[in-house]
């Protein structure tokens, strides 16, 4: 399998990322422990957590995504095999969040200590703190990285604006840059990337490893009405993508999809790894035979104009 470049590090990537946001909210330690083992038998290597996954289900307190995969990663004596991203800075109690110096080195003890390991690949803000000076913020990440601790940082939610003037806060100073962006992205969302923060990750040669790049669930087919919306847990975010637009896409999809023989979430990941800005979608999955829809993806070179049909279906 072809592996890309993370940004401007030397680090060798798969091109898709599993989400790890599942962990430990629907689906158990078992479960995540066979999807990984699948992950990485079908040549894969990514995966992306946060330290607030999944903090949001009752009894839960945060950190559960990351333990699991650690206690994966020491099982399977497997870690030198793994790129591990993981983020900081939404909040995981009152005191707990944001991107202070402080707080940035607390957090990151914790997150090695779930993750069971001396060292994080990709270490991202998870969201951009307009209280906290950026000079800051990226002299603990520096001093992260001079210690070992981090080998590259990323930024995630941030607007073209801050991604900018970050990127000249570090090449002016001398600070680590944020060598990924991590946006919201997909076929259906694709404005709010496509305006100014394509052109610039392109322009500094900023990897890009978007979120949410099924439409939560939308772009697999599986929610076309309502009802469908009701059957899941995760449901409810696919219900603002059912308008016209979102309906034509999925025709599309559908026609396609047919010609491969694939399901249409494996055709909406392929759109986007061969996007030129993309290094590695995050998607993730809750069984075996979904993780095998996502993997197809990187066997799949859709032609130019079945890009096209889906950039005209898509169109904003």
């Amino acid at each position: 399998m072809q592996k890309r470049q993370l940004g401007k590090t030397g680090i060798q990537v798969a091109p898709l990322c599993f989400g790890g946001n599942v962990f430990g909210w629907t689906i158990d330690q078992k479960t995540s422990f066979q999807l990984l083992d699948a992950f990485v038998e079908a040549g894969f290597n990514f995966i992306d957590t946060a330290d607030v996954y999944s903090r949001w289900v009752p009894g839960n307190k945060g950190g559960e995504s990351e333990t699991i995969i650690g206690n994966w990663m020491k099982e399977r004596k497997i870690r030198e095999k793994i790129v591990v991203a993981t983020k900081v800075g939404m909040e995981l109690a009152t005191d707990k969040k944001g991107l202070k110096a402080a707080y940035i080195k607390q957090a990151v003890e914790d997150s090695l200590q779930r993750l069971q390991t001396d060292y994080i690949d990709l270490y991202q803000s998870h969201t951009d703190d307009m209280e906290t000076p950026i000079e800051e913020t990226l002299a603990a990440y520096d001093a992260l990285v001079k210690e070992g601790k981090v080998r590259a940082i990323g930024a995630s939610n941030f607007t073209a604006k801050r991604l900018k003037e970050s990127l000249h806060i570090s090449e002016t100073q001398g600070f680590p840059s944020y060598v990924t962006l991590q946006p919201k992205y997909n076929l259906h969302d694709r404005e709010g990337f496509e305006k100014e923060l394509e052109p610039l990750c392109l322009n500094k040669e900023v990897g890009v490893i978007p979120y949410y790049s099924l439409a939560s669930g939308f772009l697999t087919g599986k929610y076309r009405s309502k009802e469908d919306v009701k059957q899941s847990a995760r449901g409810e975010k696919a219900l603002s993508y059912l308008d016209e637009r979102g309906k034509k896409i999925l025709w599309a999809l559908d026609d396609i999809s047919k010609d491969y023989q694939v399901k249409p979430a494996t055709i909406a990941l392929a759109w986007l790894m061969q996007r030129p800005v993309i290094t590695a979608p995050i998607a993730s999955a809750t069984s075996l035979d979904q993780l095998k829809d996502l993997t197809k993806a990187s066997q799949i070179n859709l032609t130019t104009v079945e890009v096209e049909k889906l950039d005209f279906e898509s169109r904003y």
